[in-house]
C-alpha cells in the first residue's frame, strides 16, 4: 500500500470522541481577559476610573497608574498560571510577533521574586532590524520599541496547559516610523472619529466622545487530514497546492454549504468555540461554506481595533486547534484550484453617541446624516478604489479575486433597489420617498408571513451595502483586517472633512437643508461611476468599468502601485496616518514579499515536479512498456495500447521540457508574470497526467481524497 492509501485506511478507522457539553459557556466567556470587569477588582478605585476612561475615549494615558496596573495584571496572570508574559505585536509580516519573559526577577540571599512594573507594561524592545522595514532599518540600526495599547485587553494564552500573558502593542522604529499593522489603524480611527464629530455638529448634533468604527470580520478556511498536509510539501510551504486535478465532483451539487457538519468537524468547531469565548471573542455563527472541506467562522461586531486583533486571534486558534484534533487549517486564498477560493469579509460601520452613520431607518429619503454619510462613503471608494485594491492585494489573492466565489478585482459599490433609487432622486433634486420592505408569503399556510428587505444581497461586489454597514468582500482569507480598514476610515475621513467644511462655511442666513441638497447632488454626479448593482463576474461589466475609468488591478504588482502615487502619500501625510517614508517603505515590503512567495512557489513547484511526478509518469511509462513487450510475446497484433504509451510518453516529454523551461526561467530571475505563466504551464500537464497515471503510483495525494476524506 503507498503512503496515501495508508492514511486513507487510518483516516477511516479513526473514532471521533464524544465532545462533551459545556453548561458554563455564559460565566466563561472572557474569563481569560483583563477587561473591564477583572480590572474593577484587581485595580483601585480611582486607577480603575482613569484607565477605563483611557479606553472609552482614547485620551492619552495618565503614567502614574502604570506600575498599579502593571502590578493588578501581574497578580491576575500568576493566579491563572501565567508565568510569563510577551508583548504581542503585528510587524510587516502578515502574522504577528512574541517575545516571552518570565515575571521572575533576582532578590536577596539567592531568592526571586515575580515583579512585573509599569514600565514592563507600557515598553518593550524587539529588534526592529529582524522584522521587514522597507529599508527603514538596516541590521545595524537594530533598535525598535513596542507600546501597550490600552484599548485592547491583555489576555491569557493557553497551549498544551502553558498560561503566558498577552499584552497587545503597537511597534515602531528608534526614529518613529511605525513598523506595524496596529499603529495606523489607531491612527486612522482617530482621525475618522474626529471627521464624524464635527460633521454631526453641523447638524446640531453634538457628542462628547468620538466615534465608534466597528467591524465584523466573517474567517472562511478549510481543513483536511494532517496526514495527507504532510504528504504535500506544497501545501506546507505555499499554503496552496501547486499541481491537482479537481475530482469529477467537487462543488457542483451545492451539497456542501450549510450543510450538516461532520462529528469530526463539530468537535473541531466547539473547542474552538470554547477557547474564542474564554478569550472574550463573541464567535457567533458556524458552518459549512461553498467548497467541499471549506468552512467559516463569524464573530459578532466589535470596535475594529479590537476586532482585528480578535480576528488575529482566531486565525492562530484555528491552526493550532485544528492540529490538535489531526487536521490541517489552511487560510490560504485558494488552497484549490478549480473550487471556491477563501475570503474575509470585512463588515464596517461607524456610529457617534447612539447614532449609526449608516442606519438609514424606516424612511431613509428622511435621514439627513444617514444620506450624507452615503455620499460621503461613495465619495470614498471612487476617490480610493485604487486604494482599496492595495489593502487586499497579495500573491494569494492574485488567485482567487474574479473567480465563481470572489470579486473582481474592479473595486465597485452595491447600494441595492432602495438606495439606488435614492441616490437617483439626489442627483435629480430632493429624495422624496423611498421603497419600503414589503411582506414575503411563502404560500403556505402553515408558514408565518416574513418581512422583506427593501435591498436584496450581492455577492459579486467588492463592496455591498447590507443594511447598516458596508461589506468589503474582497479581502482574503490569510491577511490582516487591519489595512483595508486603515484605508477606509482615512478615505471616508478625507469626506466627511471635506463636507463638514463646506457645512461649516455656510452663510449664516443660508438655507441649510437647500445647500445640504445640493453638495450631495453634486457629489453624486461626480462619483457615480462607483456604483454598480448588476453581476461584477460579468464580461460586459469589465468593459463598462474601463468606459467609466475604474481602475481594473489585477495582479499584486499593478495593485500595490496606488501606495507611491503621491496624491496617496499626500492623503495619509495630511490626517496624520502614514508619512512618505513609510508609505514608501510598504510598497517595497509588499512588493518583496510577493516576489519572494512566487520565488518559493516556483522552486517547489520545480521541485515537485522532478522528484514526484516525472518519476511516476516515467515509471507508468516503463510498466506499458513492459506489458507492451508482454503483448508482443502472446502474438498480440494490433494492440491499443501502443498509442496510449505514446500519449504518456508525450505527457513525460512535456514535463521534462517545461521543467527545463521553468529551470531557465527561475536561474535568470525573470519577471514574476513569465513564471506564473510557465508554472501553468507545467501544473496543466501535470494535472492532465494525474488522471492518466496508476494511482499506485502516485505519490501526492489527490483533491478527491483531501477535499473528501476527513
Amino acid at each position: 500500500m503507498n503512503s496515501r492509501k495508508t492514511a486513507i485506511a487510518a483516516i477511516a478507522a479513526t473514532q471521533t470522541p464524544e465532545t462533551p457539553t459545556n453548561p458554563n459557556f455564559v460565566e466563561e466567556f472572557g474569563c481569560d481577559v483583563f477587561g473591564l470587569k477583572t480590572m474593577s477588582e484587581y485595580l483601585p478605585k480611582p486607577v480603575f476610573k482613569k484607565l477605563r476612561e483611557t479606553m472609552e475615549t482614547g485620551k492619552a494615558l495618565d503614567s502614574s497608574i502604570a506600575d498599579d496596573v502593571a502590578h493588578a495584571m501581574k497578580t491576575w496572570a500568576i493566579e491563572r498560571g501565567a508565568t510569563h508574559y510577551t508583548h504581542w505585536f503585528m510587524p510587516l509580516t502578515g502574522a504577528t510577533a512574541e517575545k516571552h519573559d518570565s515575571f521572575l526577577e533576582p532578590a536577596e540571599n539567592g531568592k526571586v521574586i515575580a515583579r512585573f512594573s509599569g514600565k514592563n507594561l507600557i515598553i518593550g524592545e524587539p529588534d526592529a532590524s529582524s522584522f521587514p522595514s522597507g529599508g527603514l532599518r538596516s541590521t545595524a540600526e537594530a533598535r525598535g520599541y513596542t507600546a501597550w495599547d490600552p484599548s485592547s485587553p491583555a489576555f491569557i494564552k493557553r497551549e498544551n496547559g502553558v498560561a503566558t500573558l498577552y499584552i497587545p502593542t503597537a511597534f515602531c522604529s528608534y526614529t518613529g516610523e511605525v513598523l506595524d499593522k496596529k499603529t495606523p489603524l489607531l491612527r486612522s480611527m482617530q482621525v475618522l472619529g474626529a471627521q464624524a464629530k464635527r460633521l454631526l455638529k453641523c447638524f446640531g448634533k453634538d457628542f462628547e466622545a468620538g466615534a465608534k468604527v466597528t467591524l465584523g470580520a466573517e474567517q472562511e478556511y478549510f481543513l483536511i487530514d494532517k496526514r495527507f498536509y504532510v504528504q504535500r510539501p506544497d501545501l506546507m510551504q505555499t499554503g496552496r497546492t501547486l499541481f491537482g486535478a479537481p475530482p469529477q465532483r467537487h462543488q457542483q451539487l451545492e451539497d456542501h454549504y450549510f450543510g450538516a457538519i461532520k462529528p469530526r468537524i463539530l468537535s473541531f468547531m466547539s473547542e474552538l468555540d470554547r477557547e474564542l469565548w474564554r478569550l472574550g471573542i463573541p464567535a457567533k455563527t458556524r458552518h459549512n461554506e461553498v467548497a467541499p472541506a471549506q468552512f467559516e467562522v463569524a464573530p459578532i461586531f466589535e470596535e475594529v481595533n479590537l476586532a482585528v486583533d480578535h480576528n488575529m486571534l482566531i486565525m492562530d486558534a484555528l491552526t493550532r486547534i485544528a492540529d490538535k484534533h489531526g487536521l490541517a487549517c489552511l487560510l490560504h486564498e485558494k488552497p484549490f484550484a478549480g473550487v471556491n477560493g477563501a475570503g474575509k469579509h470585512n463588515n464596517w460601520s461607524i456610529s457617534v453617541g447612539d447614532i449609526n452613520l449608516l442606519n438609514p431607518g424606516k424612511d431613509p429619503h428622511q435621514n439627513a446624516i444617514f444620506l450624507t454619510s452615503l455620499c460621503a462613503v461613495i465619495e470614498a471608494v471612487d476617490r480610493h478604489a485604487d486604494l482599496l485594491r492595495s489593502a487586499i492585494a497579495g500573491a494569494g489573492n492574485d488567485h482567487r479575486l474574479g473567480a465563481n466565489e470572489a470579486p473582481p478585482a474592479i473595486i465597485s459599490m452595491y447600494l441595492g433597489e432602495q438606495l439606488a433609487d435614492i441616490v437617483s432622486q439626489i442627483e435629480k433634486g430632493e429624495a422624496k420617498s423611498s421603497k419600503q420592505g414589503k411582506t414575503l408569503k411563502i404560500g403556505a399556510d402553515i408558514l408565518p408571513e416574513l418581512p422583506c428587505d427593501a435591498t436584496d444581497r450581492n455577492r459579486t461586489s467588492p463592496f455591498a451595502f447590507t443594511g447598516n454597514k458596508f461589506e468589503f468582500r474582497a479581502a482574503g482569507s490569510s491577511q490582516s483586517c487591519a489595512s483595508p480598514n486603515i484605508v477606509l476610515n482615512t478615505a471616508v475621513a478625507e469626506a466627511f472633512d471635506e463636507i463638514a467644511t463646506h457645512l461649516e462655511n455656510l452663510p449664516k442666513n443660508a438655507d441649510f437643508h437647500a445647500e445640504l441638497q445640493k453638495l450631495l447632488s453634486s457629489i453624486i454626479k461626480k462619483h457615480k461611476k462607483i456604483i454598480f448593482n448588476g453581476n461584477n463576474y460579468g464580461e460586459e461589466w469589465k468593459k463598462e468599468a474601463a468606459k467609466r475609468g475604474l481602475p481594473n488591478l489585477r495582479t499584486t504588482p499593478e495593485a500595490i502601485k496606488p501606495l507611491i502615487k503621491p496624491e496617496n502619500i499626500a492623503l495619509f501625510e495630511k490626517y496624520g496616518v502614514f508619512n512618505r517614508v513609510e508609505m514608501q517603505s510598504r510598497y517595497e515590503i509588499f512588493l518583496e514579499e510577493y516576489e519572494r512567495k512566487i520565488g518559493i512557489e516556483a522552486g517547489l513547484a520545480l521541485k515537485l515536479a522532478r522528484t514526484h511526478i516525472i518519476p511516476a509518469v516515467a515509471a507508468y511509462l516503463e510498466r506499458l512498456g513492459k506489458t507492451i513487450e508482454a503483448e508482443k510475446l502472446a502474438g498480440v497484433k494490433k494492440s491499443k495500447l501502443a498509442s496510449y504509451a505514446q500519449k504518456i510518453s508525450a505527457r513525460l516529454n512535456g514535463l521534462i521540457e517545461v521543467s527545463e523551461k521553468l529551470d531557465l526561467q527561475i536561474s535568470k530571475a525573470e519577471k514574476q508574470q513569465k513564471i506564473l505563466e510557465t508554472m501553468a504551464e507545467l501544473r496543466k500537464i501535470a494535472d492532465a497526467a494525474e488522471g492518466e497515471v496508476d494511482n499506485e503510483l502516485w505519490t501526492l495525494p489527490k483533491y478527491c481524497e483531501m477535499l473528501f476524506v476527513y
